[in-house]
């Protein structure tokens, strides 16, 4: 098939991508010049392990290519896809339409035929009732199915979890659409990825859902962390003992610093937004967002209490900027909001990242950056994990104890065993440990 992405950011480049590798003819659109030259150069404009071996190996097969062109893809195409981003609208937090709203009525413009436009965006309900109406308004004698088909990507793993899916979601409203976006998914038959129909506002929802439920497993683990802390109990093994129940399971249940990233932080507050709108508010939903604001600013108190009450001039070592391992998304990261209370404390921050410091240089001031884990220890009052990157998993704690002022390691993401750390001569501190 042929297939016009636009938007080539973190979905838009994954998914076509992979779509290309399929089989499809897919071209890749975005505004952005640089980026476009970047991608016909190899060069990624993400960090995403796999995706540039993907993205060389369609190009050379002549599957994918990238332009900032929308017409001419658009006109040859049988499924637009549209995947720009949709932001947090500044001041009131509902998820910003515009890229969306801006993309359906050039699309509507280049269509030369029938074709299905697909949101794969992240949207809010109703949004795909919206875009047909731009397209049929911009042109009544459109022959034109809107569709809804959400992502459920991992960064860091996004390129399994395309092609290896739990589900497949197909949100539309008449058979011909649906008919075309099983066809785009047809390679996937063999896998036996199941395939969902439903109506477009029910795919819409799903997508808010399943990022709403898993942040509340985070957060809700998070919580009986601070308690395990107060009674002397281990959430490790509660996080254990809870999710061998199969109708819990283990997924999410790992207590850390807080969730971040594109996705949870602006999906559970658009939920909570659109919930308000409709006179059904999600009570859960709003305490998550809530707790886990706060909780990143504790983590802060943590290191400080860690460090005997205060950092004033103190030199204090992050390791892990980003807000998750294998990727250098710095969305929302947990360590923003640690940097900013430590700073505000009047500590000094050295930090190091294997990907994300390029991209955290921008969002941070008054921070140093170190070559690597052991460089970023040297002279340090306090370490502090943040990001549980596999490179800072089997650290050598002797040579850790003999570069740093203070042995004290704060271990946000619970990567050590205490004793361990402790017989090396280490304070420890981690997370829902007593």
């Amino acid at each position: 098939m042929r297939i016009a992405m636009i938007g080539s950011g973190y979905v838009g480049l994954v998914s076509g991508a992979c779509l290309a590798d399929f089989g499809h003819e897919v071209v890749c659109i975005d505004k952005d010049p640089d980026k476009i030259e970047a991608l016909n150069q190899g060069r990624m404009p993400i960090y995403e392990p796999g995706l540039d071996a993907l993205v060389a190996e369609n190009v050379r097969q002549k599957r994918l290519t990238f332009s900032t062109d929308l017409k001419p893809a658009v006109a040859q195409a049988q499924a637009v896809f549209i995947a720009v981003g949709t932001p947090s609208r500044r001041g009131d937090g509902f998820a910003d339409l515009s890229y969306v709203y801006a993309a359906a009525r050039e699309i509507a413009e280049a269509l030369t035929g029938y074709a299905v436009v697909v949101t794969k965006s992240t949207v809010p309900v109703g949004t795909g009732d919206e875009v047909e109406r731009i397209l049929r308004e911009a042109r009544p004698d459109l022959d034109v199915g809107v569709a809804s088909n959400p992502e459920f990507l991992r960064e860091g793993a996004a390129i399994g979890d395309f092609k290896r899916p739990d589900r497949i979601v197909i949100g539309a409203e008449d058979a011909r659409a649906a008919a075309v976006m099983q066809e785009v998914y047809r390679p996937l038959y063999l896998n036996q990825a199941p395939i969902l129909l439903t109506g477009r506002r029910t795919a819409e929802l799903t997508k808010y859902a399943a990022n709403a439920f898993l942040a509340t497993k985070i957060t809700f683990i998070n919580e009986i962390a601070d308690l395990c802390e107060q009674v002397g109990a281990n959430v490790q093994e509660v996080a254990r003992g809870i999710g061998l129940d199969n109708r819990i399971g283990s997924k999410f249940l790992h207590a850390g610093p807080g969730y971040g990233g594109s996705c949870f932080p602006k999906d559970t507050l658009a939920l909570v937004k659109t919930a308000q709108d409709y006179g059904t508010p999600v009570r859960i939903v709003e305490t998550v967002v809530a707790v886990n604001d706060q909780r990143k600013r504790a983590m802060a108190r943590k290191v400080i209490a860690a460090c005997g009450g205060s950092v004033r001039g103190k030199r204090v070592a992050l390791l892990g900027l980003t807000f998750k391992p294998n990727t250098d998304d710095m969305r929302d990261a947990p360590s923003l909001s640690i940097i900013a209370g430590l700073q505000d404390a009047g500590a000094r921050i050295v930090a190091y990242d294997p990907e994300g410091m390029e991209q955290a240089r921008p969002l941070l001031q008054g921070v140093a950056y170190a070559e690597d884990a052991y460089g970023c220890a040297e002279g340090a009052d306090a370490l502090v994990i943040v990001t549980e990157w596999n490179a800072f998993r089997a650290l050598d704690l002797a040579r850790l104890k003999g570069l740093m002022a203070a042995p004290v390691l704060v271990d946000l993401r619970n990567v050590y065993a205490p004793t361990e750390v402790e017989r090396h001569g280490f304070a420890y501190s981690g997370i829902g440990i007593a």
